[in-house]
C-alpha cells in the first residue's frame, strides 16, 4: 500500500491546525483520490469558506457527478474500506456503469465510547 498510510495522520494534523487556526468550521476527514495510483488529496469538508490557502493548503471540492456509494461500518480498517470499494466496483459491473476512476472516501467523526458506531463511506463517480 505504500508510504501513504503512514503520511495520512500528518497531512490530516496539518490541516487541521491550519483550520482551527484560520477559525474555519469543519467537518469529517476526507481522502480522493484522482486516479487508481495514489494520487490523493487529504482534506476535511468545511462548513465555512478557505479564505487564505497557505503552503500546501489549497481550496478543492469533491468531484461532482453521478457516484456509486457505499458505508463501511465499524471502526477504520484497511480491510473494511477495501470491502466497501469492491462492492462498489461489483454492484457497478452488475448494474452497466462504468467508473470515471474518481474515488474518495468520508470518515465519520471518531466516537472513543464505541468505536463500531465509526462508519466510513466510499463513492466512485461514474462516467456520465
Amino acid at each position: 500500500m505504500g508510504p501513504l498510510p503512514a503520511l495520512w495522520g500528518g497531512l490530516l494534523d496539518e490541516m487541521w491546525g491550519y483550520v482551527r487556526g484560520a477559525g474555519v468550521q469543519a467537518g469529517r476527514d476526507v481522502m480522493v483520490y484522482l486516479v487508481d495510483v495514489p494520487n490523493v488529496e487529504v482534506g476535511v469538508d468545511l462548513e465555512g469558506e478557505l479564505v487564505a490557502p497557505w503552503g500546501r493548503i489549497v481550496a478543492c471540492a469533491l468531484p461532482r457527478g453521478r457516484a456509486a456509494t457505499t458505508v463501511a461500518p465499524g471502526a477504520l480498517s484497511r480491510e473494511g474500506v477495501a470491502a466497501a470499494h469492491a462492492a462498489v466496483v461489483e454492484w457497478c459491473n452488475t448494474n452497466g456503469h462504468a467508473r470515471a476512476g474518481v474515488r474518495w472516501e468520508v470518515y465519520d467523526h471518531w466516537r472513543d465510547d464505541d468505536p463500531d458506531l465509526f462508519e466510513t463511506a466510499v463513492f466512485r463517480l461514474l462516467d456520465s
